[in-house]
């Protein structure tokens, strides 16, 4: 399995000097089956969904989108991937079940319409089919899909255990682990789900887009610190973690220096950065 990161960053993009080494799009990973095939399987389409094209050398995306969640910064690069807006593109894309009966074009089609954006998304270029994931498991292409529910504020939310029978991965970008309390360090519980997606995993791609002095301000808003982050890899067992989300604000000066603190001995800690790779 090979892993591109085409945006790391939570919220909003962040242009300008400060935010160069570790990038400015939001959230998007293209996954592939081994390092001669092309991506096949996008998790989020944040506005990092621009970079996927280039990965594709001129061909058109064919293979599946999951959306972990329906917020801005996981959707805003969908009607920007134009290897999945050309006639020759076949795209399946899945968003979390939402309330019941709700058709997943319409849901999506809240956010992308006239008057706020020029086209829906049943107006892309090419053959798009729309559909919702639940918690479960399923089989996409190549890949073992495990989703379970994660607690996150504004709508449903799932994280993802991804495996191709060699390598195992799990992608969690928005985790609100204190919505079940504090837990044992005050970062948030280490809850059931959680521990199941990271259990034993080759990577973990976790939300760190706090510090643990940020928590009492703005947990609320639906985010983990990065120190749960580690804390969770390492309960799990997973063999590195992945800093991901960044706050839009976090400069790569700060970014270096958070690298650095939460640094391991028993446990990789790498900060997600935007053209970065992870041969599995």
């Amino acid at each position: 399995m090979q892993v591109h990161f085409c945006g790391v960053r939570g919220s909003t993009p962040a242009p300008g000097p400060d935010f160069v080494r570790y990038g400015g799009h939001t959230s998007c990973l293209a996954l592939s089956a081994g390092p001669d095939d092309r991506p096949s399987l996008l998790l989020d389409v944040g506005t990092g969904a621009r970079r996927v094209s280039s990965l594709l050398a001129g061909a058109p995306f064919v293979g599946t989108v999951l959306l972990t969640h329906l917020h801005w910064d996981h959707l805003q690069g969908l009607p920007f991937f134009r290897a999945g807006d050309r006639d020759d593109a076949v795209v399946s894309l899945c968003i979390p079940e939402q309330e019941p009966s709700a058709d997943p074009l319409e849901v999506l089609a809240r956010s992308m319409s006239p008057p706020h954006f020029p086209i829906r998304p049943d107006q892309l270029r090419g053959r798009w089919r729309f559909d919702t994931i639940a918690a479960g498991t399923t089989r996409i292409g190549p890949f073992e899909i495990a989703s379970r529910t994660v607690p996150h504020k504004g709508g449903p939310t799932l994280g993802y255990r991804v495996s191709d029978g060699r390598a195992t991965m799990a992608y969690i970008p928005d985790h609100c682990p204190t919505a079940f309390g504090p837990g044992p360090d005050g970062w948030g519980e280490y809850h059931r789900e959680a521990l199941e997606l990271a259990r034993d995993v080759d990577v973990l791609v976790h939300d760190a887009h706090l510090a643990p002095e940020e928590l009492a301000a703005e947990a609320a808003f639906g985010h983990s610190a990065a120190d749960y982050a580690v804390a969770l890899g390492r309960r799990a067992g997973a063999r590195r973690v992945v800093l991901f989300h960044h706050k839009p604000e976090r400069t790569d000066t700060e970014l270096d220096a958070l690298g650095c603190r939460l640094r391991a001995h028993d446990l990789e800690v790498i900060v997600g950065a935007e053209g970065a790779v992870l041969d599995l």
